[in-house]
Protein backbone atom coordinates (compact mmCIF):
# COMPACT_ATOMS: atom_id res chain seq x y z
CA UNK A 1 0.00 0.00 0.00
CA UNK A 2 1.32 3.79 -0.52
CA UNK A 3 -0.06 6.62 2.02
CA UNK A 4 0.93 10.17 0.60
CA UNK A 5 1.50 13.45 2.69
CA UNK A 6 2.01 16.56 1.86
CA UNK A 7 4.21 19.40 3.75
CA UNK A 8 5.17 23.23 2.23
CA UNK A 9 2.48 24.77 2.17
CA UNK A 10 1.76 28.33 3.74
CA UNK A 11 0.99 32.31 3.17
CA UNK A 12 2.84 34.17 0.84
CA UNK A 13 2.98 37.73 -1.32
CA UNK A 14 2.77 37.82 -4.60
CA UNK A 15 6.55 37.00 -6.31
CA UNK A 16 7.58 34.69 -3.79
CA UNK A 17 8.45 30.98 -3.45
CA UNK A 18 7.34 28.22 -1.49
CA UNK A 19 8.64 24.58 -2.19
CA UNK A 20 5.90 21.66 -1.29
CA UNK A 21 6.92 18.26 -0.61
CA UNK A 22 5.15 14.90 -0.68
CA UNK A 23 6.48 12.31 1.70
CA UNK A 24 5.56 8.87 0.00
CA UNK A 25 4.97 5.89 2.75
CA UNK A 26 5.59 2.52 1.28
CA UNK A 27 7.70 -0.74 0.85
CA UNK A 28 11.18 -0.13 -0.92
CA UNK A 29 10.57 -1.53 -4.05
CA UNK A 30 7.73 0.71 -4.96
CA UNK A 31 8.00 3.47 -7.59
CA UNK A 32 5.22 5.72 -8.92
CA UNK A 33 5.12 8.30 -11.86
CA UNK A 34 3.44 11.25 -9.35
CA UNK A 35 1.66 14.63 -9.77
CA UNK A 36 -0.06 17.38 -8.52
CA UNK A 37 -3.49 18.74 -8.20
CA UNK A 38 -4.71 22.19 -7.11
CA UNK A 39 -7.86 23.13 -5.78
CA UNK A 40 -8.61 26.96 -5.42
CA UNK A 41 -11.58 28.80 -3.59
CA UNK A 42 -14.62 27.36 -5.15
CA UNK A 43 -13.08 26.05 -8.34
CA UNK A 44 -12.45 22.05 -9.51
CA UNK A 45 -9.56 20.13 -8.94
CA UNK A 46 -6.80 20.70 -11.41
CA UNK A 47 -3.61 19.28 -12.62
CA UNK A 48 -1.03 20.88 -11.91
CA UNK A 49 2.42 18.44 -12.91
CA UNK A 50 3.19 15.42 -13.72
CA UNK A 51 7.11 13.40 -13.38
CA UNK A 52 7.43 9.81 -14.45
CA UNK A 53 10.07 7.58 -13.32
CA UNK A 54 11.86 8.49 -16.04
CA UNK A 55 12.08 12.30 -15.00
CA UNK A 56 10.08 13.34 -17.66
CA UNK A 57 8.04 16.37 -16.67
CA UNK A 58 4.95 18.16 -17.58
CA UNK A 59 2.92 21.46 -16.41
CA UNK A 60 -0.34 22.95 -17.05
CA UNK A 61 -0.04 26.24 -19.05
CA UNK A 62 -0.29 28.65 -16.53
CA UNK A 63 2.34 27.51 -14.26
CA UNK A 64 5.00 26.86 -17.26
CA UNK A 65 8.29 28.49 -16.30
CA UNK A 66 7.47 29.45 -12.75
CA UNK A 67 7.03 25.57 -10.97
CA UNK A 68 9.11 22.88 -11.13
CA UNK A 69 8.46 19.47 -10.27
CA UNK A 70 10.88 16.67 -9.04
CA UNK A 71 11.52 13.64 -7.25
CA UNK A 72 14.13 12.29 -4.63
CA UNK A 73 14.71 8.30 -5.04
CA UNK A 74 11.23 7.64 -6.09
CA UNK A 75 10.11 8.34 -2.16
CA UNK A 76 9.74 11.92 -2.33
CA UNK A 77 8.44 14.46 -5.14
CA UNK A 78 8.81 18.07 -4.66
CA UNK A 79 6.93 21.23 -6.21
CA UNK A 80 9.47 24.25 -6.46
CA UNK A 81 7.03 27.26 -6.90
CA UNK A 82 8.58 30.62 -8.25
CA UNK A 83 6.65 34.00 -9.11
CA UNK A 84 3.85 33.00 -6.92
CA UNK A 85 0.40 35.12 -7.89
CA UNK A 86 -2.80 35.06 -5.85
CA UNK A 87 -4.19 32.78 -8.75
CA UNK A 88 -2.11 30.25 -7.40
CA UNK A 89 -4.32 30.79 -4.09
CA UNK A 90 -5.12 26.64 -3.26
CA UNK A 91 -5.13 23.36 -1.77
CA UNK A 92 -2.16 21.60 -3.37
CA UNK A 93 -2.66 17.58 -3.42
CA UNK A 94 -0.25 14.34 -4.45
CA UNK A 95 -1.12 11.60 -6.34
CA UNK A 96 0.09 8.33 -7.52
CA UNK A 97 -0.19 7.70 -11.20
CA UNK A 98 1.54 4.60 -12.33
CA UNK A 99 2.60 2.37 -10.00
CA UNK A 100 5.48 0.38 -10.26
CA UNK A 101 6.61 -2.99 -8.47
CA UNK A 102 6.94 -6.77 -8.17
CA UNK A 103 4.05 -7.11 -5.56
CA UNK A 104 1.39 -5.03 -4.47
CA UNK A 105 1.94 -1.05 -4.00
CA UNK A 106 -1.66 0.43 -3.37
CA UNK A 107 -3.56 1.83 -6.11
CA UNK A 108 -2.71 4.38 -8.79
CA UNK A 109 -4.94 7.05 -7.61
CA UNK A 110 -4.05 7.71 -4.04
CA UNK A 111 -3.96 10.82 -2.85
CA UNK A 112 -2.84 13.24 0.25
CA UNK A 113 -4.34 14.88 2.81
CA UNK A 114 -3.30 18.00 0.78
CA UNK A 115 -1.47 21.73 2.12
CA UNK A 116 -2.79 24.67 1.79
CA UNK A 117 -0.76 27.50 0.05
CA UNK A 118 -1.90 31.40 -0.13
CA UNK A 119 -0.70 34.04 -2.59
CA UNK A 120 -1.59 37.60 -1.63
CA UNK A 121 -0.88 40.51 -3.57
Amino acid sequence: QVRLRESGGGSVQAGGSLRLSCAISTYEYCKYDMSWYRQGPGKEREFVSRIGLDGTTTYTDSVKGRFTISQDNAKSTFLQMNSLKPEDTAMYYCKTENVYGPYYCGEAGTWGQGTQVTVSS
